[in-house]
């Protein structure tokens, strides 16, 4: 059995995803999100996260149900309760070490998290092997994805990175950073997530957080607004790994090639299709898909600009498959921001580029410098002559 198949989906990942559609998801999504949530519950007999969700969401608490799942908790937990005993007064200290790591890993699938954060503690302090301690602390960062507690997450990342550099194995050092480029994308930090997702393209084992095509539909849209667009090309459309599942995704294609070949009517229709369908729906990206598809927007009227020193706003709509008047308003924002090295004549419909004169502004900066020096140059000489 391979490492990737004895990590276990604790805190489960997809239980997130479907707290997260039924919370803040479109709403034909709430049903089968609902559904999905209390077929898990009864499956894992989760009592406290029964009863957390049902606080949350203000759903009726069926009594019968909690009873006989904390009837069921109780019994498991004695039995590990008992096992520890026996490890701790017959056996030796590895099978310490997995009696409280089981003990941990009930609480985390039940949803009770201060004891399972606890008990995963206790197991790390008893646990001598680096990758068992290792294991330990993806399960505490998994449990901080699962609570959206961020600095849970980031403390054990800064931890797991530091033990790895004392000696880590292969596997888990590509695991650690499939879960810091997770945990990169839900700060917005795309440039660094891209970077990490694309050095595991070919070593990607962490099915426990991600399932294969989402990592692969993060890496892309990671890469899409972090990367310039020769690495895009080099990186990510000639990737064997990429391309092995680019088409089983939807809009995803679409997306990628478009842009990189200047079909902007195709590259706004898929963009705004994988808004709806992948940026809408993912618990990673939820929180940042209103910036996300500006910074693209952006990334496309830059692109085509760069080919013209002037374009008519007329030709410009066409080229995105959307009016004037919406070119015009969405333009004129990101050139008021600073977004956009261009002035828009409404007078005559056109768009004028002024892209800055690199050599232009190193020399302004130079004379800035320069005045800034001759300023402090003169205020030391009066210090000394007084």
């Amino acid at each position: 059995m391979s490492l990737s198949e004895e990590v276990p989906k604790i805190p489960s990942i997809e239980l997130l995803q479907q707290r997260f559609l039924v919370t803040s998801g479109p709403k034909e999504s709430h049903a089968e999100a609902q559904e999905a949530i209390m077929k898990k519950i009864k499956e894992d007999h989760m009592a406290p996260f029964y009863q957390l969700i049902c606080e949350e969401q203000g759903w009726p608490v069926d009594k019968a149900l909690l009873s006989q799942l904390e009837k069921e908790n109780e019994e498991t937990l004695k039995k590990l309760d008992d096992r520890l005993k026996d490890a701790e007064e017959n056996l030796g200290e590895t099978e310490i070490s997995d009696a409280l790591l089981a003990k941990a890993e009930h609480f985390a699938k039940i949803g009770e998290k201060e004891k399972s954060l606890t008990a995963y503690r206790v197991a790390f302090d008893k646990t001598v092997a680096l990758g068992g301690r290792l294991d330990i602390l993806f399960a505490l960062i998994r449990s901080g994805f699962f609570y959206h507690d961020n600095d849970l997450v980031s403390k054990n990342i800064e931890k797991a990175r530091s033990m790895i550099e004392e000696g880590g194995d292969w596997d888990r050092r590509n695991r650690l950073k499939v879960y810091e480029g997770t945990y990169l994308l839900t700060i917005r930090n795309f440039k660094g997530a891209a970077d990490l997702f694309l050095d595991t393209l070919s070593t990607f084992t962490s099915v426990e957080l991600l399932a294969y095509k989402e990592f692969i539909t993060y890496a892309v849209l990671s890469s899409m607004v972090a990367l310039k667009r020769v690495d895009i090309k080099k990186k990510v459309i000639d990737s064997p790994e990429v391309l092995e599942v680019l088409h089983e995704i939807p809009h995803l294609e679409d997306y990628l090639r478009s842009l990189y070949a200047g079909d902007y009517a195709k590259f706004f229709v898929s963009l705004a299709a994988l808004e709806t369908d992948t940026l809408k729906k993912s618990w990673v990206l939820f929180p940042h898909y209103r910036f996300y598809v500006r910074e693209m927007r952006i990334r496309g009227y830059a692109q085509l600009l760069e080919s013209y020193r002037s374009l008519t706003i007329q030709n410009m709509a066409q080229a995105f498959g959307v009016s004037e008047e919406f070119i015009d308003r969405d333009v004129s924002k990101f050139i008021a921001a600073g977004r956009l090295n261009c002035v828009i004549d409404k007078v005559n419909g056109i768009i004028e580029t002024n892209r800055p004169d690199a050599k232009n502004a190193q020399y302004q900066q130079t004379i800035k410098h320069g005045d800034i020096l001759l300023n402090r140059v003169q205020k030391l000489s009066r210090v000394i002559n007084v």
